[in-house]
């Protein structure tokens, strides 16, 4: 893409905080986008370490895989 096409600021406007559900500037002038402050962008990263957010695994339990008499 050459600079002619890229816009240079992205529109500010403004959105929901996903961590506090306040409001949150969505600019390039915010480096939390889309979070509102570091400190909700520091939470969101906090309970995606502590896996408080999982996409569903649908895979058995290792129990019920091999050979019963090993477990």
């Amino acid at each position: 893409m050459s600079n002619s096409e890229r816009p240079e600021m992205l529109t500010a406007r403004k959105v929901r905080c996903p961590a506090c559900a306040g409001q949150s500037l969505y600019s390039q002038t915010n480096p939390y986008r889309p979070f509102c402050s570091a400190r909700c962008k520091g939470h969101d990263l906090g309970a995606w370490a502590n896996e408080e957010f999982k996409l569903p695994d649908n895979t058995p339990p290792d129990e019920t895989l091999g050979d019963s008499r090993l477990h």
